[in-house]
């Protein structure tokens, strides 16, 4: 499907149904509203003559309409990070892609104290000059047939670039994903599909455009599902959010871990008692943070697995189809193997190997980048650089980055592993990252990370019965808070570097 055209329809058939509640700015849009107010950004955007556009917007009517208006107007949206760096990532941004123009929020620049970047127009300026005229001719516009309609937008094909997303950086610089229509078209049906979505389902919006899980979700899900999406800027807004949701009862709402965490930790009894699909992804969900919303809200967590390559969603749990601990079974459209690391070939239940996928989900690939696009994808598999097992059932359990695997003394040891060992005995609300360092003797050695100053030889102790020696931390260095990416996903790359300068000067 063309994404824009299946909302176009979406929105002519719902009408004055409420579209986008959105929440940070108190603005409540129907599917006719937005559907105008989409036609009228693209005939604003149209004046560009870039093919690219910047967006650096927080979750909100105002980020849904302006990237919804780029598509309409035949451009390409650039999504950018404005957790960390806002200002040194529009420049990147705008080098690699090669555009100039990106549309902000003048609160949000001032609100995180951005440097103002060349090319930066303000969302506010823009509604500012939009006029009576205008208005009045998407208005007429969006009453037009369907045919007609479409004949005013720009030519689409499945296979265009619908946006650009960049990669976390965690481990090395971004690399600009490119998705297609194709990408999230399958994606979007095969999402339908597993949760029997509807039009009376509503989602609860709080994930960023910028990262792919957002971008699906709490984007072009709803848009073209036909539901009502309630929209909320700051995710870790952890005591606002569930009284938000006792009040607009949403039924589906995804995010990272560690934002669910601060939602279990801050709602009381009842508060998220509409939600019937709650799906935590882009980071591991621990075995205490099910529980608690098992035990406080008698609600069971989806988990998901994905990567921003492959639009996102790879393998889900579902209600019907749930094994906790997993990342869920194969979407449907999904070919899924694992492969061993030295040949490449199938592995069977059981065996332990990098997560490879194939289908119309994965992307068309790297901006200007063919190398990392080929080393990426190859006769169509593309390699997550993921670590995983599936079992007998067809349910596949992620082991981790290969990334995260580490030669110590001639064995593979798992970054991962040691990670969740030492999570089970840290006290509550102490946080961790396992990092690994060059060691002169062994070429490497573990490092823990923690939030709080810990029992080192007790905890040393209790994890030597569970890992080998070779596995556990050989240092323990405190650091209060714990470096994370935009998604909530801990920075490593970042750890890794403090935790290097730390050992430097102790």
């Amino acid at each position: 499907m063309i994404l824009h055209r299946e909302f176009i329809r979406t929105a002519k058939r719902q009408g004055g149904k409420m579209a986008i509640i959105d929440r940070t700015l108190d603005r409540r849009l129907t599917y006719d509203k937005v559907l105008i107010a989409g036609l009228i950004f693209a005939d604003y955007i149209k004046r560009f003559k870039e093919g690219f556009i910047g967006v650096m917007i927080p979750t909100s009517s105002g980020s849904i309409l302006s990237t919804l208006g780029i598509v309409m107007a035949g451009k390409v949206p650039v999504m950018i990070n404005y957790s960390t760096g806002a200002a040194e990532n529009c420049e990147y941004a705008q080098n690699k892609c090669g555009f100039s123009t990106i549309i902000t929020s003048k609160a949000l620049v001032e609100k995180i104290n951005c440097r103002i970047v060349p090319g930066m127009i303000f969302i506010e300026d823009i509604l500012a000059t939009i006029g009576t005229g205008a208005k009045l001719k998407a208005a007429l516009r969006s009453k037009l047939p369907l045919p007609l309609l479409f004949a005013t937008l720009p030519s689409a094909k499945e296979d265009d670039t619908v946006v650009i997303l960049f990669t976390s950086g965690s481990e090395k610089d971004p690399k600009g994903v490119q998705l297609t229509h194709r990408n999230f078209s399958s994606n979007i049906i095969d999402l339908v599909r597993v949760f029997r979505l509807s039009e009376q389902d509503v989602m609860m919006g709080v994930l960023p455009l910028f990262h792919v899980f957002g971008h699906n979700a709490n984007f072009w899900l709803p848009l073209i599902v036909g539901m009502t999406n309630v929209t909320v800027a700051n995710p870790l807004e952890y005591k606002n959010i569930p009284k938000i949701i006792r009040e607009e009862k949403p039924t589906m709402m995804a995010g990272t871990p560690i934002f669910f965490a601060g939602y279990l930790r801050e709602s009381e009894p009842g508060d998220l008692a509409s939600l019937r699909i709650v799906v935590p992804g882009a980071d591991k969900t621990p075995d205490w943070l099910r529980e608690g919303y098992r035990t406080k809200h008698g609600i069971e967590l989806l988990e998901a697995y994905g990567t921003t390559e492959t639009s996102p969603g790879v393998t889900v749990n579902t209600p019907e189809a749930n094994r906790p601990g997993s990342i869920g079974r194969p979407l449907p459209g999904v070919q899924l193997k694992i492969a061993d690391l030295s040949t490449g070939a199938a592995l069977g239940p059981g065996k332990e190997g990098k997560i490879m996928v194939k289908g119309d989900l994965v992307m068309k690939g790297y901006f200007d980048d063919l190398e990392e696009t080929a080393l990426h994808i190859k006769d169509g598999w593309y390699d997550t650089g993921d670590m995983g097992v599936i079992d007998e059932d067809g349910f596949v359990w992620h082991r981790g980055r290969l990334k995260r695997f580490v030669k110590i003394g001639g064995e593979m040891v798992s970054l991962v592993r040691t990670e969740s060992v030492l999570e089970s005995f840290l006290p509550a609300g102490v946080s961790c990252c396992v990092v690994e360092i060059p060691d002169s003797l062994k070429g490497a050695k573990i490092v823990a990370a923690v939030t709080a100053k810990v029992d080192e030889r007790d905890i040393l102790k209790k994890m030597g019965k569970q890992l080998p020696s070779i596995a556990l931390p050989k240092n323990f260095v405190v650091i209060e808070e714990m470096p994370k990416m935009g998604s909530g996903k801990i920075d490593f790359r970042s750890v890794a570097q403090t935790v290097r300068a730390m050992l430097r000067t102790s």
